[in-house]
């Protein structure tokens, strides 16, 4: 079976719990609902006792028949089995609704517990670990799970039926009741010796379901690019592999689940044979013909359960696969830890690096040995060549990842002795490409606050160059602005995060200047937007606009994690180092460009 599981890694959170841990675990989402749980403990009972109560009855009818027939006699034994049908479906019926209910609650709070684990994970986590199988936990792994509890419920109705028949049964032939009893070991060695086995494919086949969802999603996010370099083919023949290999992983676990019936099915057959065999030569010793007739009704009662959990298997091995993955999920680990929970109200915006070790992958150092001090109100641009560390520091400031050695101090505290909410409150951060939900402009600058008014949402985006902007959305404030933004421009996408900073007002404002191209009139008005975010507050902007660094305060120059030069635009051209080499191959067209530009503008105006 080696070749069909190859590919199918676990991930780095994952981890194998018993069966006597996940049952214990999934139990514990149920105590909330004693009360009902309760409630379909009695009707399960009730159930039991209708299912048993027929044969019993249809028992004692034979032997009454046999020695004194009567229409009477029929006609009372079946309005009694139809009594007791009535009363068994209608207690199956009521204890289904609250098994329903229950599961519903159970799901609901599982599924918040994954989810809300999930978004407390930092930002290393999601950048090692595709979303499309984490969304595939949260979502199908979370409804696979209560599959567990309605089987698990199911066979407990049955297995309450053969001990109240069993019960019963002793009090007529305690001999035939023993023999009864010996046979169903025989199903439940069958049956269980399939269980590692199962276990192991389910737990594959989830496996390769969370890689076909994470594909897919990657594949229709990327479709733009797919198209544009015409690899529709290649996203298919990608698809196609993880497809097939899905196929024999769910042909192996259709083998294993359809073989356990047909062996079971056989030995049950062979008991029944057996147990006719017996309990003939015990009708010779004086057994009534109603009690041989609720013997041979026991052999099928006693094999039920166990052709069940045969016929179930595959789900109920699904569903304890999917709670094992849900629950590695909750479970992992976060790396960004918090030593304490120090309340924060204001910030200076005085940040300090001392001696920071930070790596994403162990042994690959991003920031070998990193210090900086940055001043209250100080804008701060960083610049260097690709992997020189400067988006590491911008994400270390609002704690996105976990240092290994050193000190981050904010206004002289630790950062890492926080409360991580209140902080990050009070920092701005405008990514590289700034992300939109789906909704309008103004529910997109709301954003970070849910309780702004109308009015300070419109203050907020009058800001950014008078407001001007809104005129080229096709509904002003609100413009709705597609999935992840799409309806609007990379220069619009902007404007709207940075309207969106401007009305949290922070502290401290990060900005990961995106690399597109803009028009000159819309990268003007970002400028302005920026300008205002940058007033009185600490700004560390990771700089590809020339426009922006001249007007910082001091300029970092990095190289594999380490400054190799600071100053401010001037001075560092006039050194003619390093930052001057990167002026005259990244910055110089960029000055012309200005130049040009706002020579447009001013002569249009």
């Amino acid at each position: 079976m080696g070749f069909i599981l190859d590919g199918l890694d676990t991930e780095s959170y994952d981890r194998d719990y018993g069966d006597r841990e996940l049952l214990r675990r999934i139990l514990s989402y149920f105590r909330p609902y004693r009360a009902r749980m309760s409630m379909v403990a009695v009707l399960i009972l009730l159930n039991s006792l209708a299912g048993t109560g027929a044969p019993i009855l249809v028992s004692a009818t034979l032997d009454r028949v046999s020695t004194s027939p009567g229409a009477r006699i029929i006609v009372m034994a079946a309005l009694g089995v139809l009594g007791l049908g009535v009363l068994a479906w209608t207690a199956n019926y009521v204890r289904r609704l609250y098994t329903a209910q229950i599961v519903g609650d159970v799901v609901l709070k599982v599924r918040e517990d994954a989810f809300a684990a999930t978004v407390r994970h930092d930002l290393s986590f999601f950048n090692e670990h595709p979303s499309g199988k984490i969304v595939s936990r949260v979502t199908s792994d979370t409804q696979e799970f209560s599959n567990v509890v309605t089987l698990s419920l199911d066979l407990l109705s049955q297995v309450i039926l053969v001990a109240i028949l069993t019960i019963w049964l002793a009090t007529l032939n305690f001999g035939l009741t023993l023999l009864l009893i010996g046979v169903a070991p025989v199903a439940a060695i069958v049956a269980l010796s399939f269980r590692r086995i199962a276990r192991k494919v389910t737990r594959q086949s989830r496996r390769v379901r969370a890689i076909i969802n994470a594909q897919i999603q990657e594949s229709i996010s990327g479709i733009v690019v797919a198209k544009a370099f015409r690899q529709e083919k290649a996203i298919y023949d990608r698809f196609h592999e993880n497809n097939r290999q899905s196929y024999r992983i769910g042909l192996q676990r259709d083998i294993t689940f359809n073989a356990i019936f047909p062996v079971l099915s056989m030995a049950s057959g062979l008991a029944s044979a057996f147990f006719l065999y017996a309990s003939g030569l015990a009708t010779r010793a004086g057994i009534s013909p109603g009690d041989w007739y609720l013997f041979m009704q026991a052999v099928g009662f006693f094999w039920w359960p166990m052709t069940s959990i045969a016929s179930f298997w595959s789900q109920f091995q699904d569903g304890l696969s999917s709670a094992e993955r849900v629950f590695a999920l909750i479970d992992a680990e976060p790396r960004v830890v918090q030593r304490a929970s120090e309340p924060v109200a204001n910030l200076r915006g005085q940040i300090t690096f001392r001696h920071v070790q930070f790596s994403y992958v162990p042994e690959e150092l991003v920031l070998p040995d990193f210090s900086l001090d940055i001043d209250p109100g100080e804008t701060l641009a960083l610049v260097g060549h690709t992997g020189a560390g400067k988006t590491s520091v911008a994400r270390l400031i609002p704690r996105f990842h976990e240092f290994q050695a050193g000190e981050l101090l904010i206004d002289g505290r630790d950062v890492r002795c926080l409360d991580l909410t209140q902080y990050r409150q009070r920092i701005g951060l405008v990514p590289q490409e700034p992300f939109l939900f789906s909704g309008t402009v103004r529910e997109n600058i709301r954003y970070g606050q849910p309780d702004a008014s109308d009015d300070a949402v419109c203050a907020a985006a009058m800001q950014i160059s008078g407001g001007d902007w809104l005129a080229d959305l096709a509904d002003g404030l609100d413009t709705d602005v597609g999935e992840r933004g799409a309806n609007l421009s990379m220069g619009q996408r902007q404007l709207v995060a940075l309207a969106r900073v401007l009305l949290k007002a922070p502290s401290i404002f990060i900005l990961d200047e995106a690399t597109a191209s803009v028009d000159p009139f819309t990268e003007m008005q970002i400028q302005e937007g920026l300008d205002m975010l940058m007033q009185d507050r600490t700004a560390i902007v990771i700089a590809h606009r020339l426009s922006t660094i001249k007007n910082a305060d001091r300029i970092l120059v990095m190289d594999h994690g380490a400054v190799i030069e600071e100053g401010s635009h001037a001075d560092l051209l006039d050194s003619g180092g390093h930052y001057a080499e990167l002026y005259n191959a990244y910055f110089r067209h960029q000055s012309l460009d200005y130049i040009e530009a706002f020579g447009a503008v001013e002569n249009a105006d």
